[in-house]
């Protein structure tokens, strides 16, 4: 199956690849999650418009990334978050809340599809998450979980 990638997928591609894949990869992974659209001609020509919207958003090159890690190592980041008299939260933190909370602390735009965050964050306090800037950048991001 030939699939056109709209986004980073690890060890098969990045936004705008034209991949060749397995008939149930790309059926039943990589289509129903919008990670891949099949490539029709039509499809094909999009390919560059793919890539420039992907450019925009990504990080331009390690320099860029080492830029936004030393941004990132200069904020405190506070999640909200609901939960109970035990400390216990009603759901657990996702990455958009984290990329919302980055930003609210007047850090840089990130992508939530950048953001690690280990297991399931359910209760209050100081938690450790990952984002990966570049291949070569990878940097822990501290957070506190408080309640809202």
């Amino acid at each position: 199956m030939k699939l056109i990638l709209n986004a980073d997928v690890p060890n098969l591609g990045a936004p705008g690849d034209i991949v060749e894949v397995k008939d149930g990869y790309g059926r039943n992974y990589l289509l129903p999650r919008k990670l891949a659209v099949v490539a029709t001609r039509g499809a094909e020509k999009q390919v560059e418009q793919i890539r420039r919207a992907q450019k925009s958003r990504e990080i331009r090159d390690l320099g860029h990334a080492q830029q936004v890690d030393s941004q990132l190592r200069n904020i405190n980041v506070t999640v909200p978050a609901k939960a109970g008299d035990t400390g216990r939260l009603f759901g657990s933190i996702t990455p958009a809340q984290v990329v919302d909370a980055v930003k609210a602390a007047g850090g840089p735009l990130l992508d939530k599809r950048s953001i690690d965050v280990p297991g399931h964050l359910k209760t209050l306090g100081k938690h450790q998450v990952q984002v990966r800037l570049h291949p070569e950048v990878t940097t822990e991001l501290p957070i506190a979980v408080v309640a809202s």
